[in-house]
């Protein structure tokens, strides 16, 4: 190896570590679903409109040109989407974004099938794992959890029997 290509590869690598070392750390964003609207759907799927309320906690704007999202129930997946939607999450500010997702009635059945074991659930599980996209490296992820209790009490049956 000559001199120079030893001198370029040094010189890459530490204008490399400086661009890393510029690169604030960012605290993750805080990701909840505001809303869901019904959307025209094809033959065997259901679509849903997710509004998703994006609060950023961090002290510059995030600029976004589009979104993808992942939702898992009980640990399996069960609706996922994308969107070119664009804009800007102002700095310790929120903003609502629509993602249009798909939902399978044939993963819908898989889940109702899945609770007919006759076992009793009081809890439904859900994760949803997404990202904002940016330009560079600003594009930002996000993953929130959560669940649904099921109504227990007089009358109210927790658990999905077989007949």
């Amino acid at each position: 190896m000559t001199r120079q290509m030893r001198f370029l590869g040094l010189l890459f690598v530490g204008f490399l570590m400086a661009g890393c070392a510029t690169t604030a750390k960012r605290e993750p964003l805080n990701v909840s679903v505001a809303g869901i609207e019904m959307l025209q759907g094809q033959g065997l799927e259901i679509r849903l409109l997710l509004k998703l309320r994006v609060q950023n906690p961090n002290d510059a704007a995030l600029n976004y040109n589009g979104a993808a999202i992942n939702l898992i129930v009980q640990g399996k997946s069960f609706a996922s989407g994308v969107s070119s939607e664009s804009g800007v999450i102002p700095r310790f500010g929120e903003a609502v974004v629509g993602v249009p997702v798909t939902v399978s009635v044939m993963r819908m059945a898989r889940q109702f099938i899945g609770m007919l074991d006759g076992k009793p659930f009081d809890k439904i599980v859900f994760q949803m794992d997404g990202k904002l996209s940016g330009t560079g490296f600003s594009t930002q992820r996000f993953s929130s959890k959560g669940e649904f209790k099921m109504p227990s009490g007089p009358g109210v049956s927790s658990s999905v029997k077989t007949l």
